[in-house]
C-alpha cells in the first residue's frame, strides 16, 4: 500500500502494462491506447502540483483498506495526512472549517449544498490526490485543500463487478461497476444503493440510535472519445439522492424555549412566558409552565420525526488537445442541488418555539478553460481562465409563537425579560402557532484568471512563480490580484526541498449564505438575540509552507512539512437553527499554523504508513452573521482571539496491509485529540481524545469462469465509544458520536 508525496503528476498506467495491452490488440486499439495515455499525461501537465504538499492514493490502495471501496469518501480521506474528523461527514484539512474543492480529471465540481450525503464514492476512482500547501495559482477559490479524483477509465481498467455489502446496522449496500472500449470510446459506469440504520452520528453514543435510517442512490458515468491522435472528448456524469431521518435522543420532554425557561396556561386562559418559579401573579399555584401548542404539552422525544433530503446531479463536459508543446483543456461543468428538511410540526415548535420546513436549491454552471505551453527545456508557461455562475433559491416556512406586550405595557422582545415592576409576568403567548414565510432567490457570478511560469533555473532546483485576480459577486462583490511563488530544491537523489508563499482569496460559499430577514422573528419565540446580520465577506490569506521529502532505501519514504497563515475575515462555519445545514460568518483575524510527519514503507507482501499532525486554529471578532450567536459570546470574542471550534490539536492516522497464501490482510487506525467544546471562555476546552482502530481481510477466488472476492471488515475494533461533538461550542448546533463496533461481510464477482 505504497503512498507518495510528491509534486509531479502521478503517472497512472505503467509502460509495461502499455506494451501488454498493445501486444495482444489489433493496430486500432493500439493507437487509441497510446493516444489516451498521451492526453492523459497531457491533461497532467496542464495543473501543475509544483512546490504544494502532495498525497496520492490508487484505487488498489483504497481497495486494501478495511471497508475497501465500500467505504464513503471523507472516510479514506481521513487517512491522509492533517485531515481531522467531524460530523455529519465532514473533514477538516489544516485546522480549516472546510474550504474544499474537488475536481474530477482536473476539472472543478461546483460546491453543493448537501451536508450529510456524499455525491462521490471511491468506485469512480483510479487514484484520489490531496493537494494543499501553498498552492500555484491555478488552484483558487476553495483553498484548503484539493481532492483531485482521476476517474476510472474503460480502456485502462476493463471489465467490473457486483458486490453486496452489509452487516451491522442493518446495513445493506449492492453495487456494480463496468467500464469496457469499442473502437475509439471508452466508457466506465457505476451504481449502488446504501440502507442502514446509522445515517448520522448518534447523538447520545448508542450503537444503533433511534429514527437514523438512511437511504442512499448514487450513479456515475465516464465516456471519453478519442476524436483523433490529438484530442478527445469527455463526458462525466454523476447523481446522487440521499434521505436521511434526524436521530434522537429519547427520554426528553419540553421544557420551555430552547429548554432554559418555562411557558405555561395560566388562570384565565391565556399563555404568559414568565422568567420561571415562582409562577406568574394570575397563575394557579403550582401549575406546570410548559410550552403548549392547542393544548398539548408534552411530547417524548423519542418520537420526534424529523427528514431531510438531498439531491445532487452534476455534468462536465471536456475537450482535451495536445499537439507538440502545447496542451490545451476547455470544460463546461454544472450541478444542481438541493436539500429539504421537514420538521416535526408538534414536537419541534414544543422543545424548540419552531418548527421550520426549509428548501434550498443551487443550480451551478460554468466554464473552466486551461492550457500549458513547454518553452523549451527550462520554461512551461500555463494560464487559465474559470467562470462560474450560481442560481440560489430558498423557501421556508416558520411556525412560530407570537409574543405580544404583557398587561403593564412593557413591549415583547427576543428574551422577555421581567418587566418593571412585575418581575414575574413580561410577555403574553398564544399557543396557536402562526406561519411565516421567508423567501428569495438570487444569482451569483465568479470569475478567475491566472498566469504562471514553471522555470528550470538551475538542474537541481525550479521555481514557478505566476499572478491570479478573482472577482465574485453574490449578496457582496469583491475581488483581488493573488501572487504565488514556489521554489522546488533537489540537492541529491531522493531528497526535495519546498519553499512557497501563496496570496489567498476566498469567497464564502455562496451557496450556503443564509439571506433571511431577521426582523421578520421579531417579538416571536424564534427571535434572536440580535438584530445584526453583516453579511460574509471574502477571506484574504498569506499563506507559507515549507517541507522536505526523503526517499531512502529499502522502500522508505519520510516526509515533513510545516505551514502558516495569517487571514483576514476568516471564513468559518455554523450549524444554527432548525435545518442541519452549515451557515458561514467571519472572524475579522485568524491564525492557523502547524506541522505533518508522514512516512510510507514498501517491500514485497508488507506495506505501512503513518502521519501525525500538530495544528492550531484561533480567531477573534465575529464580523458578520452576528445574529447567530449570543451576545456574551460577541462581547468576549471580540477581543479575545478564541481556538476554532474545528480545531483538533494532535491527528494522527496509520496502517498496513500483508499479502499472505493469497489473502490479504489490512488494519488502520485514527487518533484524534477532539474538536473544541464550551468552557470557561468560548470553545475553551476540547472533547476527550480517541483512537479507533480497524481491521479487514479479503481473498480473491478463482472459479474458472468468473473470480470471486469475500471480504470481512470489523470497524472500531475496540468498540471505542467517543463524541465528535458534545453540542456546546461556538457554531456547534448538537451532539454528535462517533459509530460503534460494527461487523461487515461482501461477496464481489467479477464481470
Amino acid at each position: 500500500m505504497f503512498r507518495s508525496r510528491i509534486a509531479a503528476a502521478t503517472v497512472l498506467v505503467s509502460a509495461s502494462f502499455l506494451t501488454s495491452v498493445a501486444a495482444r490488440a489489433d493496430d486500432t486499439v493500439e493507437t487509441v491506447v497510446v493516444t489516451a495515455e498521451k492526453l492523459n499525461e497531457a491533461r497532467n501537465s496542464i495543473q501543475t502540483q509544483l512546490g504544494a504538499s502532495t498525497y496520492t492514493l490508487t484505487d488498489e490502495q483504497i481497495a486494501q483498506e478495511p471497508g475497501g471501496d465500500n467505504l464513503q469518501l471523507n472516510q479514506v480521506l481521513l487517512q491522509m495526512p492533517g485531515v481531522a474528523q467531524d460530523s455529519f461527514g465532514q473533514f477538516h484539512v489544516r485546522a480549516e472549517h472546510a474550504e474544499i474543492q474537488y475536481r474530477l480529471d482536473g476539472v472543478i465540481i461546483p460546491e453543493g449544498i448537501a451536508v450529510f450525503g456524499q455525491s462521490l464514492n471511491p468506485r469512480l476512482a483510479a487514484s484520489v490526490k490531496l493537494v494543499d500547501g501553498a498552492l500555484p495559482a491555478e488552484y483558487g477559490d476553495r483553498t484548503a485543500a484539493i481532492i483531485d479524483i482521476q476517474t476510472k477509465t474503460g480502456l485502462f481498467e476493463p471489465g467490473g463487478d457486483v458486490s453486496m455489502y452489509g452487516g451491522s446496522h442493518s446495513e445493506l449496500a449492492p453495487s456494480v461497476t463496468y467500464g469496457g472500449s469499442t473502437g475509439h470510446l471508452n466508457y466506465f459506469v457505476s451504481g449502488d444503493y446504501t440502507t442502514n440504520t446509522l445515517g448520522i452520528e448518534s447523538p447520545d453514543g448508542r450503537s444503533d440510535p433511534i429514527h437514523d435510517r438512511t437511504k442512499q442512490w448514487h450513479g456515475f458515468a465516464f465516456l471519453q472519445d478519442i476524436l483523433d491522435n490529438q484530442s478527445s472528448l469527455t463526458g462525466i456524469f454523476g447523481t446522487s439522492n440521499d434521505m436521511f431521518q434526524i436521530p434522537n435522543t429519547p427520554g426528553l420532554q419540553p421544557a420551555g424555549l430552547g429548554g432554559v425557561v418555562g411557558l405555561g396556561p395560566c388562570g384565565d386562559g391565556s399563555t404568559f412566558f414568565p422568567p420561571g418559579p415562582p409562577p406568574a401573579p394570575n397563575c394557579g399555584a403550582g401549575n406546570t409552565e410548559v410550552l403548549q401548542v392547542n393544548g398539548q404539552h408534552a411530547f417524548p422525544s423519542a418520537a420526534l420525526n424529523e427528514d431531510q433530503r438531498e439531491i445532487t446531479h452534476f455534468g462536465i463536459l471536456s475537450y482535451l488537445y495536445a499537439s507538440g508543446p502545447f496542451d490545451l483543456q476547455a470544460s463546461v461543468f454544472g450541478r444542481f442541488s438541493s436539500l429539504f428538511f421537514t420538521p416535526d410540526a408538534v414536537g419541534d415548535i414544543l422543545f424548540n418555539g419552531l418548527a421550520q420546513t426549509a428548501y434550498k436549491r443551487d443550480v451551478a454552471y460554468g466554464t473552466q478553460i486551461e492550457g500549458a505551453y513547454h518553452l523549451g527545456d527550462a520554461h512551461t508557461i500555463r494560464a487559465g481562465f474559470i467562470y462560474q455562475a450560481d442560481d440560489l433559491a430558498s423557501r421556508t416556512s416558520s411556525s412560530v409563537f407570537t409574543l405580544a406586550p404583557d398587561q403593564t405595557g412593557a413591549p415583547a422582545n427576543a428574551n422577555c425579560p421581567p418587566a418593571p415592576g412585575n418581575p414575574d409576568l413580561s410577555c403574553q403567548i398564544s399557543d396557536t402557532p402562526t406561519v411565516i414565510p421567508d423567501n428569495g432567490t438570487k444569482h451569483a457570478w465568479s470569475y478567475s484568471l491566472y498566469l504562471q511560469d514553471e522555470w528550470k533555473i538551475l538542474h537541481d532546483v525550479t521555481i514557478n512563480f505566476g499572478v491570479r485576480w478573482d472577482q465574485f459577486g453574490a449578496f457582496d462583490s469583491e475581488g483581488q490580484i493573488s501572487p504565488r511563488i514556489n521554489a522546488v530544491w533537489k540537492p541529491f537523489d531522493g531528497t526535495t526541498f519546498h519553499l512557497g508563499y501563496s496570496r489567498y482569496f476566498t469567497p464564502p460559499p455562496i451557496e450556503l449564505v443564509a439571506s433571511p430577514d431577521v426582523m421578520l422573528f421579531d417579538n416571536t419565540t424564534a427571535a434572536a438575540a440580535a438584530d445584526t446580520d453583516t453579511t460574509p465577506k471574502a477571506e484574504r490569506a498569506d499563506y507559507y509552507d515549507f517541507g522536505v521529502l526523503q526517499n531512502i532505501d529499502d522502500g522508505l519514504v519520510l516526509g515533513f512539512d510545516s505551514f502558516y497563515k495569517l487571514s483576514h475575515n476568516l471564513i468559518d462555519e455554523g450549524q444554527f437553527g432548525a435545518p442541519i445545514i452549515l451557515t458561514p460568518f467571519n472572524y475579522a483575524k485568524g491564525r492557523q499554523y502547524g506541522i505533518e510527519l508522514t512516512a510510507t514503507y514498501s517491500s514485497g507482501p508488507l506495506s505501512l504508513y503513518a502521519n501525525g499532525a500538530y495544528e492550531r486554529g484561533v480567531g477573534e471578532h465575529i464580523v458578520s452573521s452576528q445574529f447567530n450567536f449570543s451576545p456574551d459570546d460577541l462581547a468576549y470574542i471580540a477581543n479575545h482571539f478564541i481556538p476554532l471550534d474545528h480545531q483538533q490539536l494532535g491527528s494522527i492516522s496509520a496502517g498496513g496491509s500483508y499479502f499472505w497464501l493469497g489473502t490479504r490482510f489490512s488494519t488502520d487506525m485514527v487518533f484524534g485529540t477532539g474538536l473544541r467544546r464550551g468552557g470557561a471562555t468560548p470553545n475553551a476546552d476540547h472533547v476527550p481524545a480517541y483512537v479507533t482502530v480497524n481491521l479487514g481481510a479479503s481473498h480473491e477466488f478463482d472459479l474458472g469462469v468468473t473470480k470471486v472476492t469475500a471480504r470481512f471488515d470489523v470497524i472500531n475494533l475496540f468498540d471505542e465509544k467517543y463524541e465528535i461533538r458534545d453540542g456546546t461550542g461556538v457554531g456547534v448546533g448538537a451532539p454528535q458520536w462517533g459509530a460503534r463496533r460494527g461487523f461487515f461481510g461482501g461477496l464481489s464477482v467479477a464481470l
